[in-house]
């Protein structure tokens, strides 16, 4: 769901946090829209609107665990998980992390990728918060979702700064542009089924 649609609809913070968001045109190759969230950074104003936002959902949510998804989910989920009370693990791409760790294994338009997590960061019974930036087609938060199931954490929701509107036939290029690996969104059926059904929080769409 939007933040729009879930009460904040008018709010002045979700059109700050937009406009802080930079289109990079033609990154990281010809035709792509990137959504570069460093300019969302450098506000902060912005910033804080964002973090706040997230808090406010989440403070009485009894979230003991903020996960973030490397690399711009760490950016998002230390604020959050300090402001709630919460410890923050990250998810990180292969052999970043030291020490024993659980890997789960999504795919990419061309190949797989993976994420790791520290043995031992999530107890049983923890209830999650899954953080990252931007959410296409849900194959790394799914990964995500898995790797903190395993472990035995209950995953309460997931959230994004940024994420796609349902897809209709005339998106179809914008997810192109925005380099998004397959032509489905989240909010498609097969998207809500990658996430078992799990909730997903998102602040603004994309800017064009």
């Amino acid at each position: 769901m939007f933040a729009a649609e879930n009460g904040l609809k008018g709010d002045p913070r979700l059109k700050s946090i937009s406009d802080a968001i930079r289109v990079v045109p033609h990154f990281p190759k010809p035709g792509i829209m990137f959504q570069d969230i460093t300019t969302l950074l450098l506000d902060h104003k912005a910033f804080k609107n964002t973090v706040d936002i997230f808090v406010d959902r989440y403070k009485d949510m009894n979230i003991s665990v903020v996960a973030g998804v490397e690399a711009r989910g760490f950016m998002f989920g230390t604020p959050i998980a300090l402001a709630i009370g919460a410890k923050f693990v990250p998810l990180r791409k292969p052999k970043k992390l030291p020490g024993d760790v659980i890997s789960e294994a999504y795919e990419l338009e061309y190949g797989n990728d993976r994420l790791e997590m520290h043995v031992g960061a999530v107890n049983l019974g923890e209830r999650a918060l899954i953080i990252d930036d931007l959410v296409a087609t849900g194959g790394t938060l799914s990964a995500s979702i898995k790797l903190l199931e395993r472990a035995g954490a209950e995953v309460v929701e997931c959230a994004c700064v940024i994420g796609l509107p349902e897809v209709k036939t005339d998106q179809s290029d914008l997810l192109r542009k925005l380099d998004l690996c397959r032509v489905e969104s989240f909010f498609s059926k097969q998207g809500q089924n990658r996430l078992n059904g799990k909730p997903l929080y998102i602040l603004v769409e994309p800017r064009q």
